[in-house]
């Protein structure tokens, strides 16, 4: 492929991905070393929640407010070496990038597979800046009692706002603006490994339905020249089948979009499950901390849980949609099979058309653990049951 069109279309989950480690052509050492610092980045978080968990005592509420970092913490580190220990698979997706590209044939598949670059370049971007600048305006919010104390000063200072629970093992007024300053790096770090494992995911996924939607569109087009043609009869000639031939490469074509598809499946399948399980009682214990906050001073505490269930939302939304994606551009090979004139050709293509439909009958998708699949229907339901666990929790309390 045209490295012009490479460093173009995928420019963005490059750099985000060379960061965390997780580009698959980079040297055995950098890579090694991005994802050391991100690692290392992460526990230096984990410590002081841990710690906290400690002092905690078994008491509900003080874990309960320290497991929504741990496990946005804990998060990372799974999509991390998600990307890391399947590093070969990851390449093996990659490569086709660049085999799907050099095998168009017209200025219209060009097109098609552009459309759909430019889409996962698009969610990438904006997937990106929205991480990055959410998390600096969350950290942020803790320096505002800072603000408020030499703007509007009262008889005693604030109370501080940590950016996130722990236990730091010094005075945590004193050093307040080294603890902030270490969360805004930390994090920042830690939250490439999430990022970049999401950016892959949505390029690979962008991809695999720019291969059915081009296997649909040659469906399509295959028979113009009979759909064009008055002679109603069939060519039952079986001995000089040119269609034929063109209808077994574009079944060839079809079973490496399928392929890829279950490879896509094959490497995220169990990630996927302990992420869904993360989020779902991540959510859940946020959920409870929201409804607890009563008191009006605690204000920020309660907008920066809300802020986080919004980002809960918003990267579950995220992956659903691109799953639900998958799932209609699978299904849509048969609808458009169908559209041709298909019923003009030869018995012989007919029959491989007939198989090509009844394996269209099985839809491709993007599941946790086999048991949830990634679509907007399955999105409604993570969040009825993140309610429901919220609800048992509560009466825990």
């Amino acid at each position: 492929m045209d490295t012009v069109i490479w460093d173009h279309h995928y420019d963005i989950v490059k750099r985000v991905s060379s960061l965390a480690g997780q580009w698959p052509y980079q040297r055995p050492k950098t890579r090694l070393l991005c994802v050391g610092l991100v690692t290392l980045s992460t526990f230096s978080m984990n410590v002081p929640q841990m710690a906290r968990f400690v002092t905690c005592d078994k008491d509900l509420q003080c874990i309960f407010e320290t497991m929504t970092s741990f496990m946005l913490a804990t998060m990372s580190l799974v999509k991390l070496y998600t990307c890391y220990l399947n590093r070969y698979k990851m390449k093996e997706l990659t490569d086709h990038l660049f085999v799907d590209w050099n095998a168009l044939e017209t200025s219209e598949e060009y097109k098609i597979m552009t459309k759909y670059a430019k889409n996962g370049r698009r969610y990438s971007l904006g997937y990106s800046l929205y991480c990055f600048v959410a998390l600096c305006l969350f950290l942020s919010m803790s320096l505002i009692p800072q603000v408020l104390d030499v703007v509007l000063p009262l008889n005693k200072s604030r109370p501080i706002l940590l950016t996130y629970p722990g236990y730091y093992f010094v005075d945590e007024r004193e050093y307040f603006f080294y603890i902030f300053l270490h969360a805004v790096v930390a994090w920042e770090i830690a939250i490439t490994g999430l990022v970049a494992h999401d950016c892959i995911f949505v390029t690979y996924v962008e991809h695999v339905c720019s291969m059915f939607a081009i296997v649909g569109f040659r469906f399509e087009h295959l028979f113009c020249n009979q759909c064009n043609n008055q002679v109603k009869t069939i060519d039952t000639d079986n001995t000089n089948d040119t269609p034929c031939k063109r209808v077994a490469f574009i079944v060839h074509a079809h079973r490496e979009a399928l392929r890829y598809a279950q490879l896509l499946e094959d490497t995220f399948n169990v990630p996927f499950a302990m992420q869904i399980l993360i989020v779902t009682i991540g959510m859940s214990i946020t959920l409870l901390q929201m409804m607890q906050q009563n008191d009006s001073s605690n204000f920020l505490e309660t907008m920066r849980y809300a802020l986080y269930v919004i980002g809960e939302l918003i990267h579950l939304f995220f992956l659903s949609f691109e799953g639900q994606k998958l799932i209609d551009h699978s299904l849509q090979i048969r609808d458009k099979m169908y559209n041709s004139c298909w019923y003009k050709v030869s018995i012989k293509s007919q029959k491989l058309i007939i198989l090509v439909m009844i394996r269209g009958l099985r839809l491709s998708f993007l599941s946790a653990g086999k048991v949830y699949i990634f679509s907007l229907e399955s999105f409604t339901t993570v969040l009825q049951t993140s309610m429901s666990y919220c609800t048992v929790l509560a009466s825990f309390q």
